[in-house]
């Protein structure tokens, strides 16, 4: 497929290029379409980070196969001076490096886009109304590296140094990128700096530039850092202590343990060389969350990371936890489905499943992070919701936002010393004379827990996933089980208190508003610039941050006469929470705009489809 296939949704746009003489200064986009397995990455990377020490501020996209070495993949770097991140709808320079897609991808660039291809494919027979410069890749590749087995991968370095020279990127960053990328690895990196310089060489000599594409200095990534969520989050998880990890391998989430286990092996090991962790790789994700749970229940900090498919097999485990009230941490970075779906596209649609996970009335909280810093403000926050509220807490990002690269700011040290929650110790013991595991004492429905291995005779209890009264005591009496299930309902409302508070991003005053969470905001943000732009219509938007909603979400709706409701899914889950959560004279006030093909959402398509609903 190429990326001007409706299966991709990369639909052709309207360009904003001219001629040479108008110059587009730090805001288009960059296609790089290769084979997976051909080592573009690094390229890719060092392109991406030139860019951004050239101080404008960047995103990357990788758009990959789920199967095997040798399928199409794209990777898009949008470089905007406004800050916008989000994914384009339409692409300006196409660096097409794979024959089988070539055709397919200069005919799907806009109108005098610019694409840069081995010349050996003679692009240029398909378009008249595009820049082509063509490049003899393999001629310059064979020139700077002798050997004939690293060539595909140097190839692609070519390709960076093309792209330099064409866009006038400092060449000093481009060192700095590749330094970087190949620490402590010198000959790689004279290597690869070599493949750079000759592919801008090439250009300088041979070809003349006639695109308006520009990079130039600014001022505007100082301080700033460049990372993906599934890091951010397992950089999270150690800040909050975790010490047992058990995890089944799933796209998109098996980073997320990676980064964990890098994180651990780097800090959580004695001076002499014993680990203060542990880390197993179960059967499968079902095995993978009862560790979790066990650990929980014994006074471990654990977690799981999974997918939609880790998901579906932890229900009943899920359940345990939330009535045996057992503390655990689950990531789920969402891809689509149903069933295996497409492992390799983005999603939003585990909400539902998610929230009431398990059979029976079963309500989980769930963690809905919105950018890198908070995948790793809410990787270390679940842990500490775990053991308050004494649940399970499901933290929910996404493949976008979990593999993909995101610029943001540093992450602050926490401020705040860990929450372990209502735990009795053998003193508070010696002073109650005991205690009933699951009694409300203080009216937030949370009762108190004792760990094992307390020395003391009353600090015993049995934990039950069947039936209970307060004092942990078997019964299948009705009163018993109704006391029981209600107060867990309670439970759930003081949940609203602590899970993190909605935020509203823009407030204007106007009659109509967004709902949204996750990754869906920077399209969002960028949609919002565009409607006001060219309408002259201000909307204003609120982003949920957790489920149970708190208050302020009530309040927002109940300020607006329409709330369009934009999520990355078929059914629109987060409309379905909301109308559940509302009253029912607020809930006709919301309509939905989903995009679920499995590319992350673009402003183009919100703008189009609001203004239309809106009937401007």
């Amino acid at each position: 497929m190429a990326i001007g296939d409706l299966a991709l949704g990369q639909e052709q746009g309207i360009s904003v290029v001219q001629d040479a003489a108008n110059r587009v200064v730090n805001d288009f986009s960059i296609q790089v379409a290769t084979v997976n397995g051909s080592g573009s990455q690094s390229a890719n990377s060092v392109l991406l980070k030139s860019i951004f020490g050239m101080g404008v501020p960047v995103s990357g996209k990788n758009l990959f196969p789920s199967n095997i070495a040798g399928l199409p993949t794209w990777f898009t770097i949008r470089a905007s001076k406004d800050g916008y991140v989000a994914r384009r709808k339409y692409i300006d320079l196409l660096v097409a490096m794979n024959p089988e897609t070539a055709k397919d991808d200069i005919l799907a660039l806009p109108g005098h886009g610019v694409a840069i291809y081995d010349e050996s494919l003679n692009l240029k027979q398909y378009r008249d109304d595009v820049v082509c410069y063509p490049v003899p890749f393999d001629k310059i590749t064979a020139a700077v590296c002798p050997e004939a087995k690293l060539r595909k991968l140097v190839r692609n370095m070519v390709y960076v140094g093309v792209v330099a020279q064409l866009l006038e990127i400092d060449m000093n960053c481009v060192e700095a990128a590749l330094k970087k990328q190949f620490a402590k690895k010198q000959k790689a990196l004279d290597l690869n700096f070599g493949a750079v310089k000759a592919g801008a060489a090439y250009f300088a000599e041979h070809l003349t530039k006639q695109d308006p594409f520009f990079i130039e200095h600014m001022n505007a990534t100082a301080g700033k850092i460049v990372i993906d969520g599934n890091s951010a989050s397992g950089l999270g998880a150690v800040f909050a202590g975790v010490t047992v990890v058990a995890w089944y391998p799933i796209t998109p989430s098996t980073s997320v343990v990676e980064a964990t286990i890098e994180y651990l092996k780097r800090y959580r090991v004695t001076e002499d060389g014993k680990a203060t962790f542990a880390v197993v790789q179960a059967e499968d994700e079902l095995a993978a969350i009862g560790m979790v749970l066990g650990a929980g229940w014994s006074g471990a900090r654990s977690m799981t990371a999974t997918s939609g498919p880790g998901i579906s097999l932890m229900a009943e485990f899920s359940g345990l936890g939330y009535f045996a009230e057992i503390p655990g941490v689950i990531f789920d970075v969402q891809r689509t489905g149903p069933s295996t779906g497409m492992p390799t596209r983005t999603s939003q649609a585990d909400l539902l499943s998610t929230a009431f996970l398990s059979h029976g009335d079963t309500k989980h909280v769930v963690l809905l992070p919105g950018s890198v810093k908070e995948c790793f403000e809410f990787g270390y926050q679940a842990f500490d919701l775990a053991e308050r509220l004494q649940t399970p807490i499901f933290v929910l990002s996404d493949l976008d936002l979990g593999m993909n690269n995101w610029m943001s700011d540093p992450f602050v040290y926490p401020d705040k010393p860990l929450d372990r929650g209502k735990v009795l110790t053998a003193e508070d013991l010696n002073r109650l004379g005991g205690f009933a595991r699951y009694k409300d004492v203080d009216g937030d429905a949370i009762g108190y827990r004792t760990l094992p291995g307390t020395d003391h005779p009353k600090a015993a209890y049995f934990t039950r996933g069947s039936g209970h009264n307060e004092s942990a005591a078997y019964t299948e009496k009705p009163d018993e089980y109704v006391a029981v299930m209600e107060r867990l309902a309670r439970k759930f409302d003081t949940a609203r208190t602590l899970v993190p508070a909605p935020v509203v991003e823009r407030s204007t005053g106007s009659r109509i508003g967004i709902i949204a969470y996750g990754t869906s905001h920077y399209a969002i943000v960028e949609s919002l610039d565009q409607i006001k732009k060219v309408h002259d219509l201000d909307i204003d938007y609120l982003r949920v941050r957790a489920y149970p909603f708190n208050d302020e979400v009530d309040e927002f709706v109940a300020a607006h006469d329409r709330i369009y409701v934009v999520e990355q899914d078929r059914d629109g889950q987060l409309a379905s929470l909301l109308k559940l959560d509302l009253p029912a004279e607020h809930v006709t006030k919301l309509r939905s705009i989903l995009h679920f093909n499995g590319l992350p959402i673009d402003a183009e398509s919100v703008t189009s489809e609001l203004v239309t609903k809106e009937g401007l």
